[in-house]
């Protein structure tokens, strides 16, 4: 800076690299876990408009994404090795993701095993150094998995593909009476059941290891995704990304 000799400003005073940037943001003891909701929540907002206007290119997005995952997992530092193993576990994720909603929306049967794809290697991944990306993967798919559940127990599954294949106008109407369908005693008490089962299991995982705290992390943010997709049906059809 002109008019200061450089001893004025200590060597530490700006992150030399996007990851200590992110360690000023977020306490280190959380980085990875909070980073793990962002990446569940993200898709929200990123995946969902993309995979509707250009599948094709949301699907191609896989192959920057996951040599980014693998740069930073074969990096020497441990820090960057985690946090591209956690990509990796995301990546899954999102291919899955754009999979589905890119070309098999229509058929609700096929969600949970299309997005389910890699689950033998997440499996295999639990006792490897990719732990961290399987307890991520895992995560995700088990809230994929109950929301599933929720939509089959709930009589909502018949609805899906008149959502997806109606012209935008009939869509919104349909997802906002499913929404309002919602509503009612039953449905309500099985939202919260889940929702209490997600948080307890999303407790005893915070218990164990950073791998374990990531997918709890991941787990719990997947209430936040329904919530936010709830609301949206309800009040901004147009918004959920499903239309």
């Amino acid at each position: 800076m002109i008019g200061l000799p450089p001893s004025s400003l200590p060597a530490h005073s700006l992150p030399a690299q996007p990851a200590e940037a992110f360690a000023l943001v977020v306490p280190k003891a959380l980085g990875l876990p909070a980073l793990a909701a962002f990446l569940t929540l993200g898709p929200v907002f990123l995946q969902a408009p993309l995979v509707r206007q250009a599948p094709m290119v949301a699907a191609a997005a896989t192959v920057p994404l996951l040599l980014l995952a693998l740069a930073l997992a074969t990096h020497r530092d441990p820090a960057r090795q985690r946090l591209g193993m956690l990509f990796v576990g995301f990546v899954g994720s999102w291919l899955g993701g754009s999979l589905f909603w890119g070309w098999f929306r229509d058929y609700p049967l096929w969600h949970l095993p299309i997005e389910g794809f890699a689950l033998p290697l997440a499996l295999g991944g639990l006792q490897t150094r990719w732990r961290m990306g399987a307890w991520f993967y895992l995560a995700s798919l088990l809230g994929t998995a109950v929301t599933d559940g929720l939509i089959a127990a709930t009589g909502l599954m018949p609805l899906w593909p008149e959502v997806v294949q109606a012209a935008p106008g009939a869509a919104t109407a349909l997802l906002q009476h499913a929404a309002q369908t919602l509503l009612h005693p039953w449905p309500l008490v099985a939202l919260a059941l889940a929702s209490w089962w997600i948080l307890q299991l999303s407790r005893l995982l915070w218990a164990g290891d950073q791998a374990r705290q990531v997918a709890a992390a991941a787990l719990a943010s997947t209430l936040v995704v329904d919530g936010l997709f709830f609301g949206a049906a309800l009040l901004a059809p147009n918004l959920s990304g499903l239309i």
